[in-house]
């Protein structure tokens, strides 16, 4: 079960004027569910998106690439999951073509204004014969209302789906923003095996809104981790329909930093819910790093601290075994680290514990009260560096049999 986390129902989850969302049952893996989603945006809707570093980018991110590079309005969204159409080579980018080729077909646009997203089994070419007789379906299914079903639709490991909404008055405008992810594991920053697709109906010129998604990635599912890989398919696309009451044009009008904290805080919650239902997560976990001299050596050591194997394992037995945290301090990569400046405590449900200060064991410490501490479902570990004045925040998970079982058993 996802840490202290559940699907928002359907009613709460906004329209967003100019978007509209189909699902169906392509049976791309999986029979009796649904796994092709469409997404329609009105004429004059921005588009922008970052996407993963793996070398091995899929087929679908190399097509998203080149037509949103090619700058033609952005009129449609097509999402797959079961099959990631990755490392498929000069097929796979055959198959992405096609399959921007039938929507465009069925919508009466141009392939180019299509962008296509596929999650699944790596190594594996999409049939695209499939999505092709699906899609009619899920055209006959567009409304504004059916976030709540695309969220279900876009799922593999996923135990939830998860979405998040909010309307912000600002200056006596209302801005609507409604999104989706999915992703539960290969989750690493860079980005993971996750999909975001976060709406909002304000007007936001393409600079501006190309700026703001790689600061909401920044701030969100680039600070997320469940097991430290980086997988092949891996996209984030923020929406401005335009079709809301406000507008922004260089980021310099009223209203601007409101808009952009609420699309953040937005990303930050989808991102969250993906490691919140981490493959086999019992707890959800906050690495903070305050007092670097850098952002790039906070999130190092934050990193360092997330994706060990044995910090993670002693949180899912609830074991304060935390030398393991100060060895991951030790190892992160900053060479001139002084380590009786740094402090460690970990902290939960307003009770902050002390562990380390002055290159050891806190004086203060005492073992059974990490132990009942480390009960709990969410903790902080809080470390300072002693160095700077500078923060960053990474979240994960701890590390379960159950994360073996559910990867070990994946294709299947």
């Amino acid at each position: 079960m996802p840490v202290h986390y559940a699907t928002p129902s359907p009613e709460s989850l906004f329209p967003i004027a100019g978007v509209r969302l189909g699902v169906a049952e392509a049976g791309f893996r999986k029979k009796d569910r649904k796994d092709l989603t469409l997404i329609t945006l009105d004429e004059g809707a921005t588009v922008a998106g970052v996407f993963t570093q793996n070398r091995f980018c899929a087929a679908p991110v190399q097509v998203c690439r080149r037509h949103l590079a090619a700058g033609h309005g952005i009129r449609a969204l097509v999402i797959n999951t079961g099959i990631a159409n990755a490392g498929t080579g000069a097929a796979g980018l055959a198959t992405a073509a096609a399959t921007c080729l039938s929507v465009g077909q069925t919508l009466g646009i141009p392939a180019e204004t299509v962008l296509p997203f596929s999650t699944g089994v790596i190594l594996e070419t999409l049939p695209v014969e499939r999505l092709t007789a699906a899609l009619p379906a899920a055209a006959a299914h567009l409304d504004a209302t059916h976030w709540h079903a695309a969220a279900h639709a876009i799922m593999t490991t996923d135990t939830v789906a998860k979405a998040a909404s909010r309307r912000v008055v600002i200056g006596g405008k209302t801005l609507t923003l409604t999104g989706i992810s999915k992703g539960a594991g290969m989750i690493r920053p860079n980005m993971a095996t996750m999909l975001g697709f976060l709406a909002t109906d304000a007007a936001i010129a393409p600079p501006l809104l190309a700026r703001l998604v790689k600061e909401a990635a920044d701030v969100s599912f680039n600070s997320i981790t469940v097991d430290g890989d980086t997988s092949t398919n891996d996209s984030f696309l923020l929406i401005a329909s335009g079709k809301g009451e406000l507008a922004f044009q260089d980021g310099t009008e009223p209203g601007w930093m409101e808009t952009r904290a609420a699309i953040l805080a937005a990303a930050t919650e989808l991102a969250q819910a993906i490691v919140r239902d981490g493959e086999g997560a019992s707890k959800f976990i906050t690495v903070t790093i305050e007092g670097g001299k850098t952002r790039a050596e906070c999130r190092q050591v934050a990193y360092a601290i997330a994706h060990s194997p044995l910090v993670k394992t002693a949180f899912f037995a609830s074991d304060p075994n935390l030398g393991r945290i100060l060895a991951a301090i030790g190892y992160a990569g900053i060479d001139d680290l002084e380590v009786e400046g740094v402090k460690v405590w970990l902290e939960a449900e307003g009770t902050a514990v002390l562990v380390s200060e002055q290159g050891g064991r806190a004086a203060s410490y005492r073992e059974e009260a990490g132990a009942a501490l480390m009960q709990n479902a969410e903790i902080t570990v809080r470390v300072h560096l002693g160095r700077g004045t500078v923060a960053a925040t990474v979240y994960t998970t701890d590390l379960s049999c159950d994360y073996v079982k559910i990867n070990a058993d994946y294709r299947s």
